[in-house]
């Protein structure tokens, strides 16, 4: 049975094939039209499933979207009369978007599939399907607890979902046995957490739903001097349950601004301007919004435990990716093990409607364990070595797998940046060693040079360890044997490890661990395992082949035009080499190109509304 779950019109489309309860493929719309956060239909994705499938959409049996667009609808024609007036503008700019294609979602999606996937596993033209296209519709939480649930090793856990909102609710905790999930709370809109977090986003001039990353990053710079302002703006409860103090906020009112002047006030300074210095003040109000963010998911997630008795937790949601509270869940909560999917936001939520169907719905027995993120497209060295020849790239083939490792194993331990470009595509926002720039934990300087000349991006931005999971308690304070596979958990790195490995290691102290075997890890494991050989340390630098406002690479031709326009050094892709580049590199364009792309994001709040 061929199962096509999809998330799109809202946020960071996707699309996932599964087949008699394993997933096939999964992939983002971004990768493959180079649009970051690209929102509409997902035609690329879609093609790229079902030839990874090798199916054409007549064999598809259903269709499952990863929400309820009536129920939707309710909620914002709710909104809009409960502020009216305020709302007339949101009134304006929501009501032909829906009347013209969101109450038609399942026509849209019928038309799209027409157009985006008539070709089978040959690139033959087929005809359409004698066969109407089934399609469901699933609620928006419930996709998120499936895509963590369904597809984690437990047979039973405590589900807690948190993210901006759904159709109404926010968030959501509950139980899942076997196939069944069932919810037992829920937090609706306006209240959310995750809006919440948004604000805090817009408010230090940073895009929502686009740059969260920046906010933890820069938390660990700042001090906790705001705590009590944030307490002002949102009443939480022992239990986790909470609200918002609405009068500091516009989401309720307006599609594009998070909050007001009453929020600018409260906190004693206007909306920080985009690009602008950085001050002690921002810094402040990132370590203490986080704070603030990682108290609510402790106690909402100690109130499940309590309530659930369950030692196991799965999170989902975009909060999800909210890896410091993560392992504060895990260390403080009562729990004893937790399991996150890496595409815990949105785009999540087409594997999770996929699964939802099957093992819920229909009651198929679960047979599948996400033990890795490699969904997307793969490329052989035929089709690498055939790109780099019509780019006209200087390369060098090594067909022996432990002479390439050494090769590129011994330009890391030199101090180069390396793009790694090997298998097949991660699915969701983290690169973890199939489309990775790669580097020297022990050199400090080396997260300078990566964030001016490779990503153009905050210098206060941190980078992440891979390292060998027999090696990764030596390193960081976890226990042996602990898996930490999608780089979704931050526990400290040891005292004595911090100036080994200085490039890893956070303001903080901590360390965004990947914990790598090679069962799983294949050849992104020998790589580590050959620069452990040569340098005694078990950890590489690993962040996401891309540069500031676009998506991750996706093709052999993306690996090759990123590496000739930053300072990455070396490229490794599939079993060639490339260090040589045909022009001087311009740093002070890419810079000024990533801000510009960056700032071109279509769709993202943009912070202040005046209402007083």
């Amino acid at each position: 049975m061929n199962i096509l779950g999809l998330s799109c019109y809202y946020h960071d489309s996707a699309a996932a094939l599964i087949r008699d309860g394993v997933l096939i493929a999964a992939a983002e719309e971004e990768r493959f039209n180079r649009v970051k956060h690209f929102s509409d239909f997902p035609e690329e994705a879609v093609r790229y499933c079902l030839r990874e499938g090798g199916i054409d959409v007549g064999d598809v049996d259903a269709v499952v979207f990863y929400e309820k667009p009536l129920v939707k609808f309710n909620r914002i024609l709710e909104t809009i009369l409960g502020y009216w007036p305020l709302t007339c503008a949101a009134w304006l700019k929501a009501m032909p978007l829906w009347l013209g294609q969101r109450l038609k979602t399942g026509k849209d999606i019928r038309e799209h599939l027409g157009r985006s996937a008539p070709s089978n596993a040959e690139g033959r033209k087929t005809s359409p399907s004698p066969r109407p296209l089934r399609i469901f519709y699933n609620q928006h939480h419930l996709s998120h607890a499936a895509s963590a649930f369904l597809v984690s090793p437990f047979d039973e856990a405590a589900i807690l979902s948190a993210d901006g909102v759904g159709e109404w609710t926010t968030t959501a905790w509950g139980v899942g046995r076997g196939t069944r999930i069932e919810f037992e709370k829920e937090i609706r809109f306006p209240h959310s957490v995750g809006l919440l977090f948004s604000a805090i986003t817009a408010y230090l001039g940073f895009r929502v739903n686009d740059a969260e990353w920046k906010v933890m990053g820069l938390a660990p710079y700042g001090k906790p001097t705001l705590v009590d302002k944030f307490r002002e703006v949102v009443d939480l409860r022992e239990d986790g349950s909470f609200r918002l103090n609405l009068k500091y906020f516009a989401h309720g009112y307006s599609t594009k601004l998070m909050f007001n002047r009453r929020w600018e006030r409260l906190f004693g300074a206007p909306q920080r301007p985009r690009e602008s210095e950085l001050t002690d003040f921002h810094r402040d109000v990132a370590h203490s919004g986080q704070k603030i963010v990682e108290e609510i998911m402790i106690k909402m997630a100690a109130h499940v435990q309590r309530e659930t008795r369950m030692k196991r937790v799965c999170l989902a949601g975009g909060v999800a990716l909210n890896c410091v509270a993560n392992w504060r869940i895990l260390k403080e909560c009562g729990f004893d093990d937790i399991f996150i999917q890496p595409a815990a936001g949105d785009s999540g939520g087409a594997i999770g409607a996929a699964f939802y169907l099957y093992n819920t719905v229909l009651g198929r027995p679960r047979g599948f364990v996400m033990e890795h993120a490699l969904w997307g497209p793969g490329f052989s060295d035929e089709e690498v070595r055939e790109a780099l020849q019509e780019a006209g790239a200087d390369f060098t083939w090594i067909p022996d797998e432990g002479e390439l490792l050494d090769r590129a194993a011994g330009l890391i331990a030199e101090g180069r940046v390396i793009g790694w470009f090997q298998g097949r595509m991660e699915f969701g926002p983290r690169a973890l060693g199939a489309r990775s720039i790669l580097a020297d934990p022990r050199r400090a300087e080396i997260k300078d040079v990566i964030n001016s000349k490779v990503k153009f991006r905050e210098a206060f931005r941190p980078f992440a360890p891979a390292v060998l999971k027999e090696h990764a308690h030596e390193y960081f304070d976890m226990p042996a044997g602990m898996d930490a596979p999608f780089m979704l958990l931050v526990p400290k790195v040891r005292e004595r490890m911090r100036e080994k490995i200085p490039a890893v290691t956070h303001e903080d102290g901590t360390g965004r661990v990947q914990t790598l075997t090679e069962r799983v890890n294949a050849r992104f494991y020998r790589l580590v395992r050959a620069f452990h050989r040569r340098t005694g340390v078990p950890v590489v630098v690993n962040t996401s082949f891309n540069v500031r406002g676009e998506p991750i690479v996706c093709t052999p031709k993306d690996a090759y035009t990123t590496f000739i326009n930053t300072g990455i050094d070396a490229l490794v892709i599939g079993s060639f080499v490339v260090t040589n580049k045909p022009g001087q590199v311009d740093f002070q364009a890419g810079m000024r190109r990533s801000i510009a792309l960056e700032s071109g994001v279509a769709g993202r709040a943009e912070g202040v509304a005046h209402v007083r």
